[in-house]
């Protein structure tokens, strides 16, 4: 099929590469422009942006499809169908209507839970025992479109960092075995009930709050790394937590209990696994503690 591939981040590059290495002919690539990073404040290109250039596809990277002109040059590429990954444009309808098959999207969750832009971590978050990959046809509306399939995982312990590779590489063979069967699968409608809203992630909403409980700040912690990361403040340190375990103890919110740098919960603690100060690497506690004061007894606001 002549496709037309959307998608930004690395969760997008296993679908890229599975429509490649199928015999598909991806005609070109749509990517969000490259974005200031890094030090240098150079621009950099998406993670689709790279594979594509390294596969030898055509990369288009507009600001928005809104515009005639746009719209034009992706009709010019006559696509049979697009598939998007966690592309993060908006497609008017009049885009969602220029492929012959429409346009199909690969879901990090189990629709209609979890609609929105970040399903994975939101999952986390909210304690979901399993997710999964839905492959949906879009349509105008937010992660509104009829089902072609859809495959469960656990989360168990996973963090978002994990879950998202995890995620990827299920949707990528999903949409290769949707597009073999396209013409034999019948598209059915999300349920009515059971609709949720995965919120974009704002990094004002990472900062621990000690009163929470123990169970809580720890799906926190899971559903926040490796970004935006959890964090505290230590001092005049901010602090991230990147891993942690539950610790069988009790004690004043954000109280430091012993030695081991035990925090106390609202109800229950934490006991931090792996950390990382602002600007420095990712430390395991005993190496964190050696370098940084955690006294006993300490209040963490």
């Amino acid at each position: 099929m002549r496709i037309i591939f959307m998608g930004t981040p690395d969760f997008a590059v296993p679908t890229l590469r599975a429509l490649h290495a199928a015999g598909h002919e991806v005609v070109a690539a749509y990517t969000q422009p490259p974005r200031r990073s890094g030090r240098g404040k150079k621009e950099q290109p998406s993670a689709v942006h790279r594979v594509a250039e390294e596969l030898g596809i055509p990369v288009r990277h507009p600001v928005s499809l809104r515009k005639e002109e746009a719209q034009q040059e992706l009709a010019a590429f006559q696509p049979d169908i697009a598939v998007v990954a966690a592309y993060g444009l908006i497609l008017p309808q009049a885009v969602l209507d220029i492929p012959t098959h429409g346009c199909l999207n690969v879901h990090g969750s189990i629709l209609p839970r979890w609609r929105g832009a970040a399903p994975v971590q939101r999952a986390i978050e909210a304690g979901d025992k399993t997710t999964g990959i839905t492959i949906m046809q879009m349509e105008a509306g937010l992660d509104t479109g009829p089902m072609l399939a859809k495959v469960e995982t656990p989360i168990t312990s996973k963090t978002a960092g994990e879950l998202t590779e995890e995620l990827a590489e299920l949707g990528a063979n999903m949409m290769v075995e949707v597009l073999e069967q396209l013409d034999q699968i019948e598209a059915v409608p999300q349920p009515k009930d059971g609709v949720t809203y995965a919120s974009k992630i704002d990094k004002a909403e990472a900062r621990i709050d000690w009163n929470d409980d123990a169970a809580a700040v720890e799906r926190k912690v899971r559903a926040f790394a490796p970004f935006p990361g959890a964090w505290f403040e230590l001092g005049d340190n901010r602090v991230k937590l990147l891993l942690v375990e539950a610790a069988d103890e009790q004690g004043a919110a954000g109280k430091i209990l012993d030695e081991t740098m035990t925090i106390a919960c609202g109800t229950g603690a934490i006991r931090p696994v792996r950390l990382q100060r602002a600007g420095k690497p990712a430390l395991d506690r005993d190496e964190f503690l050696r370098g940084n004061a955690a006294s006993k007894g300490a209040i963490l606001t």
